[in-house]
């Protein structure tokens, strides 16, 4: 029998606020343990919550962004269950009226298709503390610490709708959360630092007869922050799934957690649902009333999304598309490649030198665009020089990883390193004749009428001036003396 998959996601993003969600804590995640604590965040009997307005705006900015319905009237709930790292015993959370429903996202899915695919709802919550264990592994651990300084931290819960165009597959999967993540990003409300915890998932997952309408019981696999992991749990699932209705046997409704090191999944306790938590309205709370006008003032805050800097970057600089999903899928980088824009003329030249050789620095000096050492204006210079023919390819990545080490001027570096290119046709005339009489044959061949040869006359001149003769020139002298 062959089987239909489904995919959700329960994501939780940590908000960048300066405070946390109830109370005027800051949020640190580099403070030193228990020092970003007061008695609302812990917990303490008598203590009031009062709202974070700015994680309200960052919530209705982020449905706004993804095509949500925003609910005029909201409400936080009570989420009861017990956790070493939940100081109250329950969560503030929202349940039967969350600030956002009825949403989508648009990827391109397995058919190279636009696929809007749902959003059920984005709540606001709060986080919970964090345990350290004695060891790096759980099992092993003889004891546990609590650190409650991320008690509380708002954060915002994204589900998917698995009813409405639910994720069918682990390339749409991945592609939903790269993009959503993008778009978060690029909205401002996180940084969504997945090794800082600040974008995590619970990965829902069930499989059904090819063509069947019913629904699966479904797994949780738990708290996963690596793109890698998620992927890997899922194709394990799926498989692991496949196997026990193949056998006959039915399938639990249970959360999982996945094992690292073994990529597989493994039991962690029965799936609860939302009677297990016991909801209830939060009596410390009021309900919120949310008029329309403070939802066009955050709408008119809404920066360009990814798709529309896409289109615009395509229609005003003429660069292949393909190449512009690239520079946009990171908006620091996107943000590079306009500033260098506003004064470099050959903009795709400027495109092809930010993805092949700018990357490649930043990659094996595990440096982020934003922290790129090389100004914008200096980039720009570089590729100005490139067009208009002062400089060749292989002095260009010369200089480029000069200013990359010592932020200089590209021209300053050339006159230090006196890397000019060699101008005088006798000279380049001089050392082409040395390299047409150390290789006769290729001459020959040459004159035969064969192309290919040149390349290789070409690439010696360019090894025996250091990459200072410009190869246009040489190609024109060999063609004159070889004709």
């Amino acid at each position: 029998m062959e089987y239909d998959t489904i995919i959700g996601f329960e994501t939780h993003v940590e908000l960048k606020t300066k405070t946390k969600l109830f109370c005027d804590c800051l949020v640190d995640s580099e403070a030193p343990p228990n020092t970003q604590i007061c008695p609302v965040c812990t917990g303490q009997p008598g203590a009031l919550p009062v709202l974070n307005k700015r994680a309200v705006e960052y919530t209705i900015k982020a449905g706004l962004a993804l095509h949500c319905t925003i609910n005029r009237h909201a409400r936080f709930a009570r989420k009861n269950y017990f956790y070493p790292d939940s100081p109250k015993g329950y969560q503030i959370s929202q349940y039967e009226r969350p600030f956002c429903e009825n949403g989508f996202l648009e990827i391109i899915d397995d058919h190279d298709q636009p696929y809007a695919v749902g959003i059920k709802r984005i709540h606001l919550e709060e986080d919970a503390g964090k345990l350290v264990h004695s060891t790096a592994s759980f099992e092993e651990s003889e004891y546990s610490l609590v650190d409650y300084n991320r008690s509380s931290v708002p954060l915002l819960e994204i589900v998917t709708d698995h009813e409405r165009n639910p994720l069918r597959s682990i390339n749409e999967a991945k592609a939903y959360l790269e993009k959503l993540r993008q778009i978060l990003i690029y909205t401002g409300i996180s940084d969504c630092v997945i090794e800082r915890g600040q974008f995590r998932c619970d990965v829902n997952i069930s499989i059904r007869a090819k063509g069947s309408s019913e629904f699966g019981n479904r797994s949780e696999i738990k708290n996963m922050a690596s793109f890698r992991f998620i992927m890997d749990a899922l194709e394990h699932e799926a498989k692991r799934q496949q196997g026990v209705l193949r056998s006959g046997k039915s399938l639990p409704q249970e959360t999982r957690l996945f094992d690292e090191e073994k990529r597989i999944t493994l039991p962690m306790r029965s799936k609860e649902d939302a009677p297990d938590y016991r909801y209830f309205p939060d009596p410390d709370l009021v309900e919120l009333e949310i008029d329309q006008a403070f939802v066009e003032k955050i709408q008119e805050t809404l920066p360009e999304l990814p798709d529309q800097k896409v289109d615009r970057i395509t229609e005003y600089y003429g660069i292949p598309k393909k190449d512009v999903l690239v520079l946009t899928k990171d908006k620091a980088v996107s943000d590079f490649f306009e500033s260098c824009a506003e004064y470099c003329g050959d903009r795709k030249r400027l495109c092809n030198w930010i993805i092949k050789d700018l990357f490649k620095l930043l990659k094996e000096a595990s440096v982020s665009t934003i922290d790129c050492p090389i100004r914008p204006k200096d980039f720009s210079t570089l590729i100005n020089m490139l067009a208009k023919g002062e400089i060749t390819d292989q002095i260009g990545r010369t200089v480029l990883e000069i200013m990359f080490e010592t932020r200089q001027q590209p021209e300053a570096i050339i006159e230090q390193q006196g890397l000019r290119p060699i101008q005088n046709t006798e000279s380049l005339e001089t050392v082409l004749n040395g390299v047409i009489e150390e290789n006769p044959d290729i001459a020959v061949h040459i004159r035969e009428g064969k192309t290919k040869p040149i390349d290789f006359l070409i690439g010696q001149v360019m090894r025996k001036t250091s990459g200072k003769a410009n190869p246009k020139r040489v190609r024109e002298l060999i063609q004159k003396k070889l004709k």
